[in-house]
């Protein structure tokens, strides 16, 4: 009984100690073996382009994966919830500096502005390359959850000191607050973004107006913010028409990108001349969308197997932004729905530990990092799978990248750490619900019979 009694503590006890949500523990730690597992097979590609080997690149990929979990652990264990309200208020600041940095092309001896796909996306810090899209995901939604639980709560202190000035006074309105606090950082950081990327803009945005609401802003409300986001990006149109695309470009990239969905770019390739500078210039915008369907089409339902993959030596950014189509043809569609389980347990678990949560700030914190990253895996599924024009979304915590990983490890951390703070609630809750089916348990005579026995033996 002693050695039994041990072992329990050793072991079992460690995991029920262990705080925080351990679903969502499971579900990250999953994805990161997916993630070692995958960019180990899909990245002969990207070893032939570096120069280097697969097995420096597993290497690599195992580095990431530790710094990660390290991040996430780190994140994890912070245990007061106004630490992550502190540093929320600094998200628009800091996303508006990084932002800037990549609009004006900076360069400095310590910090570089990288161009990616023809884009400014990325800073050269030192030897580690910031994708700056990645982080300003993370940063607006904390600053978001920051900015309505404080609306929520009146507890804008600058807007309220001004407020009492003859010059301020019309900070004391509601709809200031919001204007200066809510809608405004949001315009200001879709425009900035979408010097760099059109479908980051939107994406972003889109997550943006959904955590907004989920803390508590109606829709209604953002009729207006709509109409003067469209005044923008004509706005926008006209600069890029001036500056012959040296800004804004990218919105002629995403017009050509949703004109080449509309249109079937194998009937277009068959219909030109095979050998022709337009030949190879068309195939050369659609070899990405095609290699991933032909992956799709050929993974069949128990996958080629893993390292068999013959579109990873054909797709540039497979372990990237095709990385769901890989998993198909090496893993076929077991191996996507396993996938897409993990993604929508991730929601589940979300929404549980969202609906335990006791302020506002905590609620739509979980509730946009939860959207965020779900949104972006079944964005990614979506166009991997030919239901959308191209895009540059990775699939979260499985898609090679330092800074995508990096970015959702600490979004996974913030999670994880709230979870931690609803868990007495969720316990509370997981006791009282009622199974399905209420046992009919009938009373035992035997077992009736030997009770009272026992109990005339005591007397």
């Amino acid at each position: 009984m002693a050695g039994k009694k041990g072992n329990k503590s050793s072991i079992w006890n460690f995991i029920d100690n262990f705080e925080g949500d351990k679903i969502i523990w499971m579900i990250v730690l999953i994805l990161i073996m997916f993630s070692i597992l995958a960019v180990s097979s899909s990245t002969p590609l990207l070893a032939i382009m570096q120069n280097s080997t697969r097995a420096e690149i597993i290497k690599d990929q195992l580095i990431i994966a530790g710094v990660g979990l390290i991040a996430i652990i780190l994140v994890y264990n912070i245990k007061q919830i106004w630490i992550f309200r502190e540093f929320s208020q600094l998200g628009f600041l800091v996303s508006f500096v990084l932002l800037m940095c990549l609009f004006v092309g900076i360069d400095l001896p310590f910090m570089k502005a990288v161009t990616i796909n023809g884009a400014v996306r990325a800073l050269q810090i030192g030897g580690f390359q910031l994708h700056v899209f990645e982080f300003v995901k993370i940063m607006m939604v904390m600053y978001l959850a920051w900015a309505v639980s404080s609306y929520e709560n009146d507890k804008f202190l600058l807007a309220n000191v001004l407020g009492k000035t003859d010059t301020f006074k019309f900070l004391n309105k509601d709809i200031w607050k919001k204007i200066i606090y809510i809608y405004a950082p949001i315009l200001i950081v879709c425009v900035l973004v979408m010097n760099g990327s059109m479908s980051s803009m939107l994406f972003i945005g889109l997550i943006m107006g959904v955590t907004i609401i989920i803390g508590g802003i109606k829709v209604k409300e953002l009729i207006p913010v709509g109409v003067v986001a469209a005044i923008l990006i004509a706005g926008a149109v006209g600069i890029a028409e001036v500056s012959e695309g040296k800004y804004f470009g990218r919105i002629y990239t995403a017009v050509g990108r949703i004109t080449r969905f509309s249109e079937d770019p194998e009937e277009k390739l068959l219909s030109m001349e095979k050998g022709t500078k337009e030949f190879y210039e068309e195939l050369d915008k659609v070899r990405q969308p095609i290699s991933a369907k032909v992956a799709v089409s050929e993974g069949g339902l128990w996958g080629k197997g893993p390292g068999r993959s013959t579109q990873r030596y054909i797709v540039p950014v497979m372990f990237e932004d095709y990385m769901f189509s890989f998993i198909i043809e090496e893993y076929g569609i077991l191996g996507a729905i396993i996938i897409m389980i993990l993604y929508c347990s991730l929601l589940a678990r979300g929404s549980l530990v969202v609906r335990n949560c006791n302020n506002v700030y905590a609620k739509t914190a979980v509730a946009g990092l939860v959207i965020l990253i779900s949104g972006q895996a079944f964005m990614h599924m979506l166009i991997n799978v030919d239901l959308g024009p191209m895009t540059g979304q990775t699939l979260p915590m499985i898609s090679h990248g330092k800074s995508a990983f990096l970015a959702f490890s600490i979004a996974f951390g913030i999670i994880l750490a709230i979870s931690r703070m609803a868990k007495s609630n969720i316990d509370k809750e997981i006791k009282n619900v009622k199974p399905l089916v209420e046992p009919n348990v009938e009373p035992d005579p035997i077992q009736e019979s030997i009770s009272e026995v026992e109990s005339l033996d005591e007397l």
